[in-house]
């Protein structure tokens, strides 16, 4: 768990570093119609039912840029029950999407960590733990500030997520 940690906060001090969380006011480089929001997965639902899959819990932190950009960073426990970590400064979100006042589609890529030995080879283009990831979601808006969203990771599974905007 602490070689997570130092690879987590690194991870976070590069982003930092790179201008994408730029210094202001909040601390988190937000403008003024810019949103900040927690995001809380309690349950993913796998495509193929294996006996050594344990339940996966997230929780993340997300940027959203009044231009639809995104980026932001979940920690999670992933299917093998390893602590992992995906941090994403790409991404975008397009609202009333279909025509639907309250929903949303977004996709997100970035790199993730965590799947380890004997482990590693259940994600693609794995090395060492670290692989490049991408996610496209559908969010529905519940009430204001609160979101209801389905990641869908890759052909695997199906991971449901409840997200609460802090600003």
């Amino acid at each position: 768990m602490k070689k997570l940690i130092r690879i987590a906060m690194a991870l976070i001090v590069a982003q930092f570093a790179s201008g994408a969380w730029a210094a202001s006011e909040d601390g988190f480089g937000l403008g003024p119609a810019d949103k900040l929001r927690l995001q809380l997965s309690p349950y993913t639902l796998h495509r193929s039912y294996d006996e050594e899959h344990k339940d996966v819990i997230m929780v993340g932190l997300e940027r959203e840029r009044a231009s639809g950009k995104l980026d932001g960073f979940n920690l999670f426990t992933n299917s093998f029950g390893q602590p992992s970590l995906y941090l994403y400064p790409w991404g975008r979100v397009w609202h009333k999407f279909g025509g639907y006042e309250a929903l949303s589609f977004k996709w997100t890529a970035g790199l993730l960590y965590g799947y380890v030995d004997p482990y590693e080879n259940k994600v693609p283009l794995n090395h060492n733990g670290f692989s490049p990831a991408a996610i496209i979601a559908l969010t529905y808006d519940i009430a204001p500030g609160w979101s209801g969203q389905v990641n869908m990771l890759g052909t695997a599974a199906l991971m449901f997520q409840l997200n609460m905007d802090l600003k």
